[in-house]
């Protein structure tokens, strides 16, 4: 870890393989999820909204190259970056046929700046076929498989209707591992229900998985899903930015410390977001963060034997 942070952070993993800073930039390829179409579920996660909120409005019709195209000349221009990582973020990234995601990848790959792929996705859209097509591309170019998980609780699951077990989720990792990509995945904390002992176990649980990588994101309610009504209604309590401080720090001190940390707080679009706003600035809350680990004068890996 670098002298500046008590975890492993993505910026200085990307750093150490490419000898400069990276940056992923989010394209929507018009996936769907079978969370959504009925194969799985119908109506998505409770948390989850409608559309691609993550993406600039401008560039969500444009074809994967000119979206990143578009996002590469603003970026270069504003922070002095010249490679780039293709995010396929929204939904289900491979819930299609392999013609059509070797389409896709191809198209991304074929923009000059871009130096790797990293692809979104659920346990339940990753058949062996798919992921031998993924082992094919991490012959050839820098590679994340992002599963998305948010705990390890069926109870907790089946309550955000998440569509899946967790042992669904290890089965997945159990047959994604050994392929030459990197795995990625995503945790909830505050979900309704859970505990800080719940969330722990979560904690403890990924990091003996065999990932390696980590996204961590506060609940946050977003107009127009289900998880408002919830909320509205007085069924649940948010966490504050002190206790979701707290609770990332005793989650990164679970964590082998070789996991990389790919983000420690979320994002959500200000048009949309209910609660809470403590998040409106990223920096603030990773900045706690860190002086919370510097107080304790702990590391991640703390609880751990490795």
């Amino acid at each position: 870890m670098q002298d500046s942070k008590r975890y492993y952070p993505f910026g200085q993993h990307l750093k150490e393989v490419f000898g400069e800073k990276v940056c992923k930039i989010t394209v929507d390829a018009g996936f769907t999820c079978p969370n959504r179409d009925g194969k799985a579920g119908k109506g998505g996660c409770i948390y989850c909204s409608e559309g691609s909120h993550y993406l600039p409005s401008q560039y969500r019709n444009l074809p994967v190259s000119e979206q990143l195209t578009s996002s590469i000349v603003r970026i270069r221009n504003k922070f002095n970056i010249n490679k780039f990582i293709a995010y396929f973020q929204a939904y289900s990234n491979t819930y299609a046929p392999a013609d059509k995601l070797k389409k896709l990848y191809n198209e991304a790959l074929s923009v000059n700046e871009i130096v790797g792929l990293s692809i979104g996705t659920r346990s339940d859209c990753l058949s062996n076929k798919t992921l031998d097509l993924l082992q094919e591309y991490a012959e050839k170019t820098y590679l994340w498989l992002e599963i998305g998980l948010q705990s390890i609780h069926d109870r907790t699951l089946k309550l955000i209707n998440r569509g899946h077990t967790f042992e669904q989720f290890m089965n997945t990792v159990r047959r994604a591992k050994g392929r030459g990509f990197k795995i990625c995945t995503h945790v909830i904390l505050g979900l309704p229900g859970e505990s800080s002992n719940d969330m722990m176990k979560t904690a403890k649980a990924v990091g003996e998985s065999g990932i390696d990588g980590i996204k961590l994101h506060h609940l946050h309610i977003l107009k127009g899903t289900p998880l408002e009504k919830i909320y509205l209604n007085k069924e649940f309590n948010l966490l504050d930015e002190n206790t979701y401080v707290n609770l990332v720090c005793d989650f990164l001190e679970c964590l082998p410390h070789d996991i990389i940390i790919q983000r420690l707080v979320g994002d959500a679009p200000k048009d949309r977001l209910i609660a809470p706003f403590w998040t409106s600035n990223k920096l603030d809350v990773i900045n706690a963060i860190d002086k919370e680990m510097e107080r304790r004068e702990s590391y991640q890996g703390a609880r751990t034997k490795t």
